[in-house]
């Protein structure tokens, strides 16, 4: 598997690549706009179609948010929720050809840096600088060195856990349709010659394989992701 493409360059500043991930994470913002527009453009005092399906949305996302973090935390609800929206709908993109803005490890590592750097204005705002820099001291000096290494690790591993699993299903994913083409013409291959054009053996399995690796995988890992942001800023504030 390689890397996204480069589908053209902005002639600026020596030229700026823009790749598919730029160009499909833009179009999961956008999806994300018009779903928000046209589940909020007539409000109604009792909910029906779509505005049943974002309420219920919003009011699981508060609720989670409160379970996890408290009830004086749920300013970051908005956050948590467009995350997890966001993670979701790009790595969801595979189930209809295009390459996941979640399968570029760029795209990961950018929202692992904005939940390290939410982590540590709210841990400074809650506890203040003095208090938030003598967290790193307990419970023994001794484990400074060792404090600040975990608390480093926070984003690696956010964003390498969540590109991992959706790359290495569209690896897995591309493997088997290779092998199913190769053993189609193989098979059918030798009695028709049409079937080496026709990978007839790439029906069916694949298809079901998509539903643990693009669906189930998609909701894990931004589950995951979210559920992860939530503990660490609360550890952080508390």
């Amino acid at each position: 598997m390689n890397g996204p493409k480069i589908l053209f360059e902005i002639p600026l500043m020596g030229g700026i690549a823009v790749t598919e991930t730029v160009i499909n994470s833009w179009l999961v913002m956008i999806i994300l706009t018009l779903l928000a527009y046209l589940g909020t453009r007539r409000m109604e005092r009792v909910p029906r179609g779509a505005q049943v399906v974002v309420e219920g949305y919003v009011g699981g996302v508060y609720s989670l948010v409160e379970q996890t973090m408290g009830k004086d935390k749920l300013g970051f609800a908005p956050y948590i929720g467009t995350l997890f929206a966001f993670s979701l709908f790009s790595s969801l993109l595979s189930l209809f050809g295009l390459r996941p803005p979640t399968a570029d490890l760029n795209t990961t590592v950018g929202w692992a840096l904005i939940t390290f750097a939410l982590v540590q204005v709210s841990g400074v705002r809650s506890k203040g600088l003095k208090g938030y820099l003598k967290g790193f001291l307990e419970p023994l000096p001794m484990l400074l060195p060792l404090n600040i290494i975990s608390e480093l690790a926070n984003p690696v591993s956010l964003s390498f856990r969540h590109f991992g699993n959706i790359a290495g299903g569209m690896v897995i994913t591309m493997l088997l349709y290779g092998f199913l083409g190769w053993l189609s013409s193989v098979v059918f291959g030798s009695f028709l010659p049409i079937f080496n054009d026709i990978p007839i053996l790439q029906v069916g399995l694949p298809a079901v394989l998509s539903i643990y690796f693009d669906l189930f995988t998609s909701i894990l890992q931004a589950f995951i992701f979210c559920m992860l942001t939530m503990v660490f800023v609360a550890m952080a504030m508390d």
